[in-house]
């Protein structure tokens, strides 16, 4: 099995005729991905790979079931294709794009939850079910299929970690992107609830960094409702307050969303940190 998405799911693509949509439109087919329609406004009628373009989600989803889609828009028009694609029966929605206004992004959040619907993103590398389908942006090669589930807030730091598995032997169940912004859809405590009950996932890694408070919510969350192990790396041990290392959300305000206190808290809990991202596949093999 795997979380959220698998190898029945059809996907959409939104910005299929742009230079990225065509480009990982064709990365996503090659990995197995089963992408059923292109939208693309004023180009109804193309192909992109062999996949038909529609001009709106609604016509799409008229002669294709949509079970997820994926944005590649450009960041002012996301908010509109958003819930275009809930509106037209997409359940999951990966947001890729950054620089989204931040009332979009609740905007879109909590017109997604009114509609059962989970949100990948924004700002997020995607989603990938190990041998099974990728949603957005990492490359392929990264990814094995095994047992091993993984929880991200950032994409290059996910990439290492997961090629450092798969050259130990340790596939993956799925891979989920949180996204690095300060409005996200899914949440550590979200994802680590599903991987605790897919009879796939024997064990957990999350990815985190410096910023708010979701690695300490998970840390609260493994304490009473976690019975699989779980292995963490984060993300800025030199970052100084108040200075945005990359991510909207990835900063030290008010001496909240420290490395230390992250680190700490998830080690109160019984969670293996890893000091450097290459240790991570030592600690899992020690906990499984």
């Amino acid at each position: 099995m795997a979380i959220i998405i698998d190898e029945n799911t059809q996907v959409a693509v939104q910005g299929m005729t742009g230079n990225q949509g065509r480009f990982h439109t064709k990365q996503m087919l090659a990995y197995g991905t089963k992408i059923v329609a292109g939208i693309s406004p004023g180009k109804g009628g193309q192909e992109v790979e062999g996949v038909p373009v529609y001009d709106t989600m609604t016509a799409a989803a008229k002669d294709h079931r949509i079970d997820a889609s994926v944005l590649f828009i450009p960041a002012p028009f996301a908010k509109d294709a958003a819930f275009e694609a809930i509106d037209a029966g997409a359940k999951v929605l990966v947001g890729v794009p950054e620089h989204i206004p931040v009332h979009d992004e609740m905007e879109i959040v909590n017109y997604a939850k009114s509609k059962g619907v989970v949100v990948v993103g924004p700002n997020s590398f995607g989603i990938v079910s190990s041998g099974k389908c990728k949603i957005g942006i990492p490359p392929n090669q990264f990814f094995t299929e095994g047992q091993v589930g993984v929880v991200a807030r950032s994409g290059t730091l996910t990439y290492e970690i997961v090629g450092n598995l798969a050259m130990n032997g340790l596939g993956q169940s799925t891979v989920v992107g949180l996204g690095g912004d300060r409005a996200v859809g899914l949440s550590f405590v979200d994802v680590l609830k599903k991987f605790e009950q897919d009879p796939q996932t024997k064990a957990i890694v999350m990815v985190g960094e410096i910023g708010g408070n979701a690695e300490e919510q998970a840390a609260e969350f493994i304490k009473d409702n976690m019975s699989k192990p779980v292995v963490a790396y984060i993300a800025g041990k030199s970052a100084p307050p108040g200075k945005r290392m990359g991510h909207a959300g990835a900063i030290i305000e008010r001496g909240k969303g420290t490395f230390d206190g992250k680190v700490a808290a998830l080690q109160e809990v019984g969670v293996q940190v890893a000091a450097l991202p290459f240790e991570v596949p030592g600690l899992l093999k020690k906990v499984l």
